[in-house]
């Protein structure tokens, strides 16, 4: 049986990624009911963290914990890997200890080589490259929100990176049309945009938000990308997403964020406060579709 990964949102067909979305609602519900649903008892999955992380340890710990299974927390400098082991050879050693692995790496293609040896199912918890994990989240947030997010309108506004990168698979997956403005310099990969009728790319914030259904943003530096915080942040003066901004969005849009935010800089101060945020709603539910995540895989 061939073991699945899920490394970027096209790794799953877009009926998988509907059933595990609905599934993740439906976790919610039972969770809110306070129903036990455990059927992932026995199950042990291993987590390695090169990058620091608050919502993505803890919603896959929780998650795991209230499927009946256990979570181990790995980092690089204390593992083998610190000490000169492969990857290869670290992904050989866990698939022979654990039911899945979960990473969050700067590299992804240390994602791809960790997967490439591991005889169990591999989640990218977020590369340089993808973050499908926050993906599925925001679906399900939409989706409890509006409904079908399919022909839909999404703006994308920020930084070309990571995010931008797995909205733009989004916009295949989930059939949706995506709009993103960026600074020139900072547009995501071309290749990777050429790759979806659904998604272009527009010089301003104001042309990108126009009408949208769902506003979307991003920290001006990602992690790694300390060194260039001063040129980022004069490069980004342009494109913060504020309560103005939004009102030149469709009169129903919803304004999303992964977090960690920087207020006065991507955001307004007050924006994770307007009504037409559900941030704090997106960051729960990435408990309940991660759940849905590895339920799938480990089904």
């Amino acid at each position: 049986m061939s073991v699945k990964n899920f490394l970027s949102l096209t790794d799953f067909s877009p009926e998988d990624l509907e059933q595990i979305i609905e599934r993740a609602s439906e976790l919610k519900r039972l969770h809110d009911s306070g129903i036990r649903h455990r059927p992932l008892e026995g199950k042990t999955m291993a987590m390695i963290f090169e990058l620091k992380s608050t919502r993505t340890r803890v919603a896959f710990e929780a998650g795991m914990y209230q499927l009946g299974g256990h979570a181990i927390f790995l980092r690089p400098d204390e593992t083998q890997l610190g000490r000169g082991e492969s990857i290869p050879d670290m992904a050989r050693v866990l698939s022979s200890l654990v039911d899945i692995v979960m990473l969050r790496v700067h590299d992804h293609a240390d994602i791809s080589s960790f997967a490439a040896a591991s005889s169990v199912p591999v989640i990218n918890g977020m590369s340089n490259r993808f973050h499908p994990c926050q993906l599925l989240a925001d679906m399900q947030t939409f989706a409890e929100k509006r409904g079908s997010i399919r022909d839909q309108l999404v703006a994308f506004v920020g930084d070309g990176h990571n995010m931008c990168n797995s909205y733009i698979l989004a916009s295949k997956q989930f059939d949706f049309d995506l709009v993103i403005s960026t600074p020139t310099k900072f547009r995501p990969d071309e290749q990777l945009l050429d790759s979806s009728s659904r998604a272009r790319w527009v010089s301003t914030p104001q042309e990108a938000v126009s009408g949208a259904n769902l506003v979307v943003t991003d920290v001006w530096s990602s992690m790694g990308q300390e060194n260039e915080r001063v040129e980022r942040h004069e490069a980004f003066q342009e494109f913060q997403v504020n309560a103005g901004l939004l009102d030149s969005a469709d009169a129903n849009v919803l304004f999303m964020h992964c977090l960690p935010a920087h207020r006065g800089e991507e955001i307004s101060d007050d924006l994770l406060e307007d009504p037409r945020s559900v941030v704090w709603e997106e960051t729960g539910n990435r408990l309940h579709s991660k759940k849905a995540l590895l339920e799938f895989m480990l089904s």
